[in-house]
């Protein structure tokens, strides 16, 4: 069965952004990126993986998920940021250009991945932001988090708004030179 995946980058204080939505803090350079680019190379941006002239193999995911937010953050760059998987963003409020493969949808992010999981292909990927992996922490089989040595202080957390507490236990985690560590946790 299909696994939902909650892979993203995060401050010492629990923070996938700025108050503002900025995520600029966090590194894009460093050891650590050998092991993305590597092994979780289906989350680099398609201009990114193209520019740098990545290789690494892409098949680890099928789906990613998103809210607007997270989505609306890379729109100085594109929007269509990851074309080789299917995008599909919660929105109760905007809808997306008719040159993307991206769907916008107000459907329950609950039930489409109840539907998602129900169906073959590679994991899905939930990208961000807070509001949505709330909603989603019941769901949730993995936690990858890629944490990161600096502090925010305020901003958007890992999960905003009301959740029930869900257990997870640590199977594996990385430290580099960097600074980072990549912990994965699986739900218990």
């Amino acid at each position: 069965m299909r696994e939902l995946i909650y892979y993203v980058a995060v401050s010492l204080d629990g923070r996938i952004a700025s108050p503002t939505g900025a995520f600029d803090a966090f590194p894009v350079t460093g050891d650590h990126f050998d092991v993305i680019y590597e092994e979780w190379a289906d989350t680099v941006p398609a201009a990114a993986y193209d520019a740098l002239g990545l290789s690494g193999p892409r098949g680890r995911f099928s789906t990613v998920l998103m809210g607007w937010n997270t989505y609306a953050a890379g729109f100085e760059f594109t929007d269509d940021p990851y074309p080789h998987l299917d995008q599909i963003v919660f929105s109760r409020s905007h809808s997306a250009s008719d040159t993307t493969s991206v769907r916008v949808t107000a459907d329950d992010p609950r039930e489409v991945v109840a539907d998602l999981k129900s169906q073959d292909g590679s994991d899905i990927w939930l990208c961000g932001g807070g509001d949505l992996a709330a909603q989603l922490m019941g769901q949730i089989d993995r936690l990858v988090l890629k944490v990161n040595p600096f502090v925010f202080g305020d901003g958007i957390p890992l999960f905003a708004g009301e959740c029930d507490p869900m257990p997870f236990d640590l199977v594996a985690t990385r430290n580099f030179a960097s600074g980072v560590l990549i912990n994965e946790y699986n739900r218990r």
